[in-house]
């Protein structure tokens, strides 16, 4: 099969795709140590002794800025996608939500100003000036309602931004749209009013992939980064795993077994579902990570003996071996500027965080502590590198270092096992799976080990968060 990936203009293939049904229990991946079970998440399992993890919380970037929310009115029907919860009141709630995500902005209680939202125009009510002495710096209200019946109603949202320190008008928006996109809308609000305090896209209209039980089968999703909408992608019946994005959101590579003892690297279109693969070595095909520009494909595969990592021009299919030792090597992970990978590599005897150029040269210890640090991501601001750490007392858990190893921090404690991490793409959040409650289901949590939320609720395994780029 040959196949040409365009990010821009999408993806051209042709071959035919397998369709047989096969399931099984069990398969090594590599070494012995990873092992990937039907209702088991994906673990390193070992047994050694483990030097203590030193905890530390980080600290934010900056003051957030205080907001008060007046309210967002109902003006028009409930509408029969929002239940008894008006159209107004459902973006407020959202909008609340998202905003209190973001890290950027703290919520301001305004009833003291005895506003209605309701009652409000576009314009900036007097009482506005004593915001701040309620504590808010900026003030946010609107309407919303539902216009026409049926196929032919239309959500209609008006919403105003009041800078209390300029003393203006900094913001008026107004959306239309079917009642399907109401939360649509509320992300969009709270990415505005992100990018106009930060100069930085917002997170809200981010997405997430991740691997869900479906039968026997290990299927691929996507949700909104919030836990919502959540779209079945592949339905093959048998083991889709490890998603990451390409850099414009419309494709995801993963890892996919079709068959016993055979695993390639497939690539799919969100928009069309169109399928192909891009690596079909013989033996394991694993972990794959696209670079920041989409241009070159690292993966893991065991088709010369052992389990190496390697380099695949995207625009041209050749394919570079970066790592030449008797060890096993997985789990590459850029850097934001392309120029290095951290990986994972036994060679010291057991699962260590190693670095090295995108080149496969200058290869580099990066963790000393404990005797399994496994599964990194790179923060995409570069600061930190996230990666599953075992404690002393045996428990697997996130933990962040710097690039240059000076610092580490543990972000998680408690039961449960934890894997996978993946950044939001402003570098102010991780998710991740965790066995915590019982069952594998995906978390999102800040970088500062803070607001810990679990964003899946159905099913009874879900793994491997990958996060999108911003849109």
């Amino acid at each position: 099969m040959s196949q040409r990936i365009d990010w821009k203009r999408g993806l051209s293939w042709r071959g035919e795709q397998e369709g047989s049904v096969l399931s099984f229990s069990a398969c090594t991946l590599l070494f012995g140590v990873v092992i990937v079970l039907i209702g088991v998440t994906i673990a390193w399992i070992m047994e050694s002794g483990a030097t203590d993890v030193f905890l530390e919380a980080t600290r934010p970037d900056f003051e957030k800025i205080p907001v008060g929310i007046v309210g967002i009115a109902n003006v028009g029907g409930a509408g029969a996608s929002e239940g008894r919860m008006g159209v107004g009141a459902r973006i407020e709630e959202v909008l609340k939500a998202d905003l209190r995500r973001s890290q950027i902005f703290s919520l301001i209680d305004l009833s003291g100003l005895g506003l209605k939202a309701g009652e409000l125009g576009p314009e900036p009510h007097p009482a506005f000036k004593q915001a701040a002495e309620l504590g808010a710096s900026v003030v946010v209200w609107g309407k919303a309602g539902i216009k026409g019946e049926g196929n032919e109603s239309d959500v209609n949202m008006e919403a105003y931004v009041y800078d209390v320190g300029s003393d203006e008008m900094v913001g008026g928006k107004r959306y239309v749209g079917p009642p399907s996109v109401v939360r649509l809308m509320a992300h969009r609000f709270a990415d505005e009013l992100v990018f106009r305090y930060t100069g930085e896209p917002g997170i809200a209209r981010t997405k997430i992939a991740y691997v869900a039980e479906q039968g026997a089968a290990r299927e691929l999703f996507v949700m909104d980064y919030d836990g919502y909408d959540p779209r079945q992608i592949t339905a093959d019946g048998f083991l889709n795993l490890m998603p990451r994005w390409s850099p414009d959101r419309r494709f995801l590579v993963f890892t996919a077994y079709r068959q016993r003892n055979t695993q390639t690297i497939d690539i799919i279109e969100l928009a069309t579902g169109k399928r192909s693969t891009l690596v079909s070595q013989g033996g394991l095909n694993i972990t794959p990570a696209l670079s920041p520009d989409g241009n070159f494909l690292a993966f893991a595969s065991s088709h010369e003996g052992n389990s190496e990592l390697y380099r695949m021009d995207t625009r041209t299919k050749v394919v570079q071996r970066l790592t030449v030792h008797a060890a096993g090597d997985l789990s590459p992970t850029w850097s934001p500027s392309g120029r290095e990978l951290a990986f994972v590599s036994d060679r010291s005897g057991g699962p260590q965080i190693f670095l090295m150029s995108a080149d496969g040269t200058n290869v580099r210890r990066l963790t000393f502590e404990g005797d399994y640090n496994a599964a990194p991501a790179w923060s995409p601001r570069g600061n930190w590198i996230a990666y599953i750490c075992r404690t002393p007392k045996k428990e697997y858990k996130l933990c962040l270092i710097t690039p240059d190893g000076q610092k580490r921090v543990q972000l998680t404690t408690g039961p449960g096992v934890d894997d996978s991490p993946s950044w939001s793409p402003d570098g102010r959040h991780l998710v991740f799976s965790s066995t915590m409650d019982g069952k594998s289901h995906i978390y999102m949590i800040n970088v500062d080990g803070k607001d810990l939320e679990r964003i899946t609720h159905s099913g009874t395994y879900n793994s491997a968060p990958a996060w999108s780029p911003a849109s």
